[in-house]
């Protein structure tokens, strides 16, 4: 899976930092590895971030935010980005560097293998559904956090992102329906078998807050064990305090599932 592994600068003398390039359907996609220093096994992290591009790219500490909670953390950057082979498409085939990237901390040395968890960031979060979906029992947990939950709804919000979804998806939802239906699975959220948790400001203008309302119906419709904590006061960004706040919270949750 890891074709490439180089040492990166980590601001934490806790955390160790690496750039990895791994392979996703013979494809080199790179991403940022994070790990604990002190020796141990540890439950896994996969960040799946949001934008597209350049937009939302991983930033070394936010993962490391996250690894100081006792996580091996990977991040991909997803396929085209920072040296990477292909393309994004926004949720589509670039699903696979997800799937892969899952794959990769299931094979890490210092990672439980059935405790691996999943956390999706705005458009990161369709990612991070398409990858609860794909591993079933395999993911311990997942969270979705300002995520896009309905692709065809966020082409109806975002009139700032149509030409770039036009571009990448292949036109609008009237005229590729398909594309947009294959990006958005609710027909499959029934495979789900990790617990979710749904984070979201309602004041959110960048991914409505009606993303994690539909995504939390369809879950208990089926019956499927999911938690929400909506912030009445906050947008798409949380103010750093309340953030770091949130990150501690979180991540208990996912060592409680």
């Amino acid at each position: 899976m890891i074709v490439e592994k180089r040492r990166f600068p980590s601001p934490s003398q806790h955390v160790r930092l690496y750039t990895i390039c791994y392979l996703s359907n013979g494809l080199r996609v790179k991403g940022l590895l994070a790990e604990p220093a002190a020796p141990g096994q540890y439950d896994g992290f996969l960040y799946l971030r949001g934008g597209i591009k350049s937009v939302g790219m991983v930033r070394p500490g936010r993962i490391i935010q996250f690894a100081s909670q006792g996580f091996v953390v990977f991040a991909p950057f997803y396929r085209g980005n920072q040296g990477g082979e292909g393309n994004e498409d926004f949720a589509g085939k670039d699903r696979e560097d997800a799937f892969s990237a899952f794959q990769l901390l299931q094979q890490h040395p210092n990672v439980k293998k059935d405790r691996i968890h999943i956390f999706g960031f705005s458009r990161g979060g369709i990612m991070g559904m398409l990858t609860a979906i794909e591993m079933g029992r395999q993911a311990a947990s997942f969270v979705s956090w300002g995520g896009v939950s309905d692709m065809i709804l966020t082409y109806e919000e975002r009139h700032d992102l149509r030409r770039m979804m036009k571009r990448v998806i292949g036109g609008t939802p009237k005229k590729v329906p398909e594309e947009y239906k294959w990006r958005t699975p609710f027909d499959q959220v029934d495979k789900i078998q990790a617990p979710v948790l749904l984070i979201h400001g309602e004041k959110d203008q960048n991914v409505s807050i009606q993303h994690s309302y539909l995504f939390e119906e369809k879950l208990k419709q089926l019956h499927k064990p999911v938690e929400t904590w909506y912030y009445s006061k906050f947008t798409h960004y949380f103010p750093p305090k309340e953030n770091r706040r949130i990150v501690r919270q979180l991540t208990q949750w996912m060592k409680n599932r």
